[in-house]
């Protein structure tokens, strides 16, 4: 009987010691294992054989939420952290509410277990008062467009501070931000009155802008009429020019016709005295009648003259004595008519060149 309970013994300190002498940690975990409460080493995940009665794992407070329990298991991988939102003061003397995240990862379990007696009390204290000294340094705006900054400031003390528990502090984020409602209207009140004062800049920059257009437009609709009204006034100007020209060569180019007619055909003073009565003639048709004066000798002097011409050798019969005119200036058709007179008497009175004259048969001759 005493045999029995011997070896029943036996067997439950055998079955006890394969029960807490052999371990299964997990992946992305260690136990930190203690021989006779000092510490021995850290097993890795996988299967560890632990000396009963001489071996024990050490057990570490981790925070859950809001939670803070306690596990043998220490894990390594990134693990996140919240805190509620805390009082404090800008540099510029306004209370605002501030919630925070951090995220920190386990570098070297002994030193978690042993350099701080509670590690998620020590972060969540630490990550507190470094937010309330990074806020109290900036200014309400700064808090506001500085996320960035205060993020980074935040994680370089916590890295700093949390070295030395064998912890390391990935990221902080501020959460949310929180002013008072007086801040709030006012910054409401700003925004509105930004926005309209906004607005208003980009109606006058758009009036402005509309303006110049306009103005603009005009100036070179302005620019492109005077251009076309000189193009125009140029154009008639030249085609005036070229038909005074082309009325000028073609009077030139009849004047020099007429000469060369003239002088290739040799008119005699004769022709030129009928041509000039023709001439009157032609002046005298018509509703328009233009009255020419000349003086009267002039003209009874030019048909003596042609009356010499046409009549032979017969003498003349003396030309009656003009009736006397009161004394006038000539005109220009008097002057011109004169002076074919005068040339028409000189030519009669010129030695004609020697010509045979036909003498009419007598009896004697037949």
């Amino acid at each position: 009987m005493g045999l029995t309970i011997v070896l029943l013994v036996a067997a439950a300190a055998v079955v006890f010691a394969l029960a807490t002498g052999v371990r299964i940690v997990p992946q992305a975990k260690v136990m930190v294992v203690e021989r006779l409460g000092k510490f021995h080493h850290v097993a890795t995940s996988g299967l560890n054989i632990l000396i009963p009665f001489m071996d024990s794992p050490r057990a570490m407070e981790m925070r859950n939420g809001v939670r803070i329990t306690r596990n043998t298991l220490v894990d390594l991988r990134e693990q996140v952290m919240g805190f509620e939102t805390v009082q404090v003061i800008t540099h510029d003397n306004v209370n605002m509410e501030v919630g925070s995240v951090i995220y920190y990862q386990i570098v070297d379990p002994g030193r978690a277990l042993y350099q701080v007696e509670n590690l998620a009390l020590a972060i969540e204290q630490l990550t507190m008062t470094n937010l309330r000294n990074v806020m109290g340094g900036l200014t309400l705006d700064q808090t506001l467009t500085s996320r960035e900054t205060v993020n980074t400031k935040l994680r370089m003390v916590l890295d700093e501070a949390t070295e030395k528990w064998g912890v390391k502090v990935t990221r902080v984020e501020l959460r949310e931000i929180e002013p008072p409602q007086a801040i709030k209207a006012a910054m409401a009140k700003q925004m509105t009155a930004e926005r309209e004062r906004r607005a208003e800049v980009t109606k006058a920059e758009g009036d402005k802008s509309a303006a110049i257009l306009q103005a603009e437009g005009e100036k070179i609709s302005r620019i492109l009429r005077a251009e076309a009204e000189r193009d125009a006034e140029i154009a008639r100007a030249e085609g005036h020019k070229r038909a005074v020209m082309l009325e000028a060569e073609g009077k030139a180019e009849a004047t020099r016709l007429t000469f060369e007619a003239i002088h290739t055909g040799r008119a005699t003073p004769e022709v030129l005295a009928l041509r000039y009565l023709e001439t009157l003639q032609e002046l005298g048709k018509g509703d328009n009648k233009m009255f020419v004066p000349y003086e009267a000798t002039a003209a009874l002097g030019t048909l003596s003259m042609l009356k010499d011409v046409f009549g032979g050798d017969s003498a003349p019969p003396p030309a009656p004595e003009a009736p006397r005119l009161p004394a006038r200036n000539p005109s220009a058709a008097a002057l011109s008519a004169q002076a074919l007179a005068r040339n028409a008497a000189a030519a009669a009175t010129a030695p004609m060149p020697a010509t045979r004259r036909v003498q009419p048969p007598t009896p004697s001759d037949e």
